[in-house]
Order: C-alpha cells, then sequence, then structure tokens
C-alpha cells in the first residue's frame, strides 16, 4: 500500500527508509548529507563497501543501523572523479534501483518503507517521470509504503501501516 504523507522522513516509523544517491557519493548534498549527519557510519560503510565492489548506478545498498534500515538506491551516475558532485539520475538508473529495492524487501522481510521523492531534487529527474516507476515496481507488494511528497522539518507525518496478517 502506497501513501503520499507530508512531514520529516528522518521521523519516519517506517523500518527503512530509501533515497537516491550515487556509487561512490560523499553524501554532501539533499537527503543524503541529513542522513550523512544522523548515521555517520553508514556513510563510512558505504565508502568502505565502494572501494570492496565498485558498484554501478542502477543499485541498491542495505545499511542497517542499531536504530533504522537506510537503502540506499544509486539513481545517479557517478561522479566523474573524487572532487565532482555525482552525475544526475536516469530513469533507466531508477528503475533498475526500484527493482533492486523490491529484491532487498522481499529478501529481508522487510514491512514498511519511507522513500522521499527520489531521483527529483539533486537526482534532477520530474515526479511525473519517477512516480509511475514507483507503482509499477512497489505498488502490489503487501507493505506499508510512505511517500514523503512535502518535507516539513521536524513535523511526524501521519503514516499508515498496514496490519499484519
Amino acid at each position: 500500500m502506497i501513501t503520499k504523507v507530508q512531514g520529516d522522513i528522518l521521523l519516519s516509523k517506517a523500518q527503512a527508509i530509501a533515497h537516491g544517491i550515487a556509487p561512490f557519493d560523499h553524501f554532501n548534498q539533499g537527503l543524503a548529507l541529513t542522513l550523512r549527519e544522523n548515521y555517520p557510519s553508514m556513510a563510512k560503510d558505504f565508502r568502505h563497501y565502494c572501494h570492496q565492489y565498485n558498484p554501478k548506478a542502477g543499485g541498491a545498498w542495505l545499511w542497517a543501523g542499531p536504530e533504522k534500515i537506510i537503502i540506499n538506491l544509486m539513481t545517479q551516475e557517478a561522479a566523474l572523479d573524487m572532487k565532482s558532485n555525482p552525475g544526475k539520475a536516469s530513469i533507466k538508473n531508477v528503475n533498475h534501483a526500484l527493482k533492486e529495492l523490491r529484491s532487498i524487501i522481499e529478501k529481508e522481510g522487510i514491512t514498511s518503507i519511507a522513500l522521499p521523492k527520489i531521483a527529483t531534487g539533486v537526482g534532477g529527474l520530474s515526479w511525473d517521470d519517477v512516480e509511475p516507476l514507483i507503482e509499477d515496481n512497489l505498488g502490489d507488494l503487501k507493505i506499508s509504503i510512505m511517500i514523503y511528497d512535502t518535507y516539513q522539518k521536524g513535523k511526524q507525518a501521519k503514516e499508515c501501516f498496514l496490519k499484519a496478517a
């Protein structure tokens, strides 16, 4: 069940948060920066993961912290060099990353997830192009999916959770 909510995604009661980044991302812009500030070990672990596995755009990487699972969707192209900002997101990368997200949700038994309007901020895509991809890839899952379509700092969203079967 996909619902749209307004509020601060960092205050979400969902089991996991998914967001868009690039391979080798520095987590220095947008939601990624806020997540790095709140979960510095996630950014450090991601750098280590990238150096070990050299991930490509279109993938996803799960980080399980003490309070929250964060799924990093590699929707953007990697930076040309370590000093540059990442490239823009593409529909192809978003679609592949959402397929990876679905696989992670099913494998890990995740029951609820919160995501922003992925790839539309720093990634530069139109929500009108991204939203149908979320519906197509995740819409039939029997979990609670909250899309934070309006950011309101410090405000708890009115999230809807499915009751356990």
